[in-house]
C-alpha cells in the first residue's frame, strides 16, 4: 500500500471507486452523444466515490488536463482554475 510506503500524497487512490473500473471510461474521445454518455457514466462512478474531493484537488493541483477527475471534466477544471486565479488576483467582485 502506498500509505505504508509513506506516500501520503496519493494514498487516497487506494480507496477510489474507480480503482477497478476500466480507465478508458474516464478519458472519453470526441464530443458526440456517446462521449456525453461516457462522461455521465464516469461522473456516476465519481458520485459514489469516498475520495472524490482528494481526487479533484490532486487534478487541479497538478494541472491534470485530460479526463474526468474528481467528478469534473477538463473544461470544468479549467473554469475552476480561472475562477481561483481571479480570486487570487483580487479581480472577483463581491456583492455588497
Amino acid at each position: 500500500m502506498a500509505a505504508e510506503r509513506g506516500d501520503y500524497a496519493t494514498y487516497w487512490r487506494e480507496r477510489a471507486a474507480c480503482l477497478r473500473v476500466d480507465p478508458d471510461l474516464f478519458f472519453p474521445l470526441g464530443n458526440g452523444r456517446l462521449t456525453l454518455a461516457q462522461i455521465y457514466e464516469a461522473k456516476a462512478v465519481c458520485g459514489r466515490c469516498p475520495v472524490v474531493e482528494q481526487c479533484l484537488n490532486w487534478a487541479v493541483q497538478v494541472g491534470q488536463v485530460e479526463g474526468v477527475w474528481g467528478g469534473t471534466t477538463e473544461s470544468e477544471r479549467r473554469a475552476m482554475r480561472r475562477c481561483r486565479a481571479r480570486q487570487v488576483n483580487g479581480t472577483v467582485a463581491t456583492a455588497a
